[in-house]
């Protein structure tokens, strides 16, 4: 039997999500030993993965599980007693041709930033923007809208199938002392939320261009783009 789940987790207690060699210390290890404890030996398989530091409040993972754990109740309080720093917020079943990344139709990523510094409270979950204008952070965004080969917003060193995808959204938001910039796509490439908050960003405070951006993404120039801090990011939901 195969079950769906839909966790959150602070990223900032891990070293990313995907089971690393390097490391046991990563989202994906700590659910499958956890699950072990339950008698459940399982190979998880996400939605996507998250880099170090970065949060999830809506990821969506699958697994097998015997016959005998046929309450997902029971189960997920057993899974949320074991784990720290990660929590299951619901079970499902699933059919078996299911898979939390090829089924994904969408995915749903929020930038959360302050224009003051974050207190030690926040630090670890926002970032930080002494300034910046926020039309023009929004006619920055609305560049990214479309399909586009992302070719210059990778992180160097990744491999992929290809680089092209769609962005259906992006957006800026102002909520109470909060900014959030909203990215919705059919699928992203590794750190590519983190440079295209981080360019979006350098328009809006009059450091580059409009200009200068569209080349970039139309690969006609490709400027040093910077990552955006790690701690803003969250998965935030995927749509099947």
């Amino acid at each position: 039997m195969r079950i769906k789940a839909i966790i959150i987790y602070d990223g900032g207690k891990f070293q990313g999500f995907q089971k690393q060699k390097s490391t046991k210390n990563t989202v994906t290890t700590h659910i499958e030993i956890a699950l072990k404890s339950l008698g459940i030996n399982a190979n998880i398989r996400g939605s996507g993965r998250t880099d170090a530091g970065v949060h999830a409040t809506g990821q969506v993972i699958d697994f097998k599980v015997p016959a005998y754990w046929n309450d997902l109740q029971k189960l997920k309080l057993a899974l949320n007693q074991k784990l720290h720093y990660i929590a299951i917020k619901r079970l499902t079943w699933i059919d078996d041709d299911f898979h939390s990344r090829f089924s994904a139709k969408k995915r749903l990523y929020r930038y959360l930033f302050k224009t003051s510094i974050p207190s030690v409270f926040e630090q670890d979950y926002v970032s930080y923007y002494a300034h910046f204008n926020a039309d023009m952070l929004q006619k920055a965004l609305k560049i990214f809208e479309g399909e586009h080969d992302f070719s210059n917003f990778i992180k160097t060193g990744s491999i992929t199938h290809t680089n092209v995808r769609t962005i259906y959204k992006a957006k800026y938001k102002k909520f109470q002392h909060y900014h959030l910039i909203y990215f919705e796509a059919n699928g992203f490439l590794r750190s590519q939320v983190r440079m295209m908050v981080e360019a979006a960003m350098q328009v809006s405070q009059n450091k580059w261009s409009i200009e200068a951006l569209k080349k970039q993404l139309d690969l006609e120039e490709k400027h040093k783009t910077k990552l955006a801090a790690a701690e803003g990011l969250y998965l935030a939901k995927i749509i099947y």
